[in-house]
């Protein structure tokens, strides 16, 4: 049996704007938000993507490990993207993913 030395931890879903007002929040504090988080040091991949609604966007990410998520969510917390879309719905489903040796 292999040992589980470490688990990467991902995240994925859809951030899901109620109306207008709340996308164009997103649309403004979206690339910033995307800038800082591909910069963190646990960071992996980072992605949010419109789709075809325009109240959707998609979401990908994957950190190092579990340490790393935490101190993104703590940053994003306390950031301006967080503090503008705090009340915009996210339907997500996070993961550990373990590199087995």
């Amino acid at each position: 049996m292999a040992m589980v030395e470490s688990s990467a931890i991902g995240l994925t879903g859809r951030l899901v704007c109620g109306n207008a007002d709340e996308a164009a929040v997103v649309r403004r504090h979206l690339d910033r938000h995307v800038e800082l988080t591909r910069a963190e040091g646990g960071c992996l991949h980072f992605d949010v993507e419109p789709t075809d609604d325009p109240l959707v966007w998609i979401v990908a990410e994957r950190f190092v490990d579990r340490a790393a998520f935490d101190a993104h969510q703590v940053r994003v917390r306390a950031s301006e993207w967080g503090r503008a879309t705090s009340g915009i719905k996210r339907d997500y489903v996070i993961d550990a993913i373990a590199d087995d040796l």
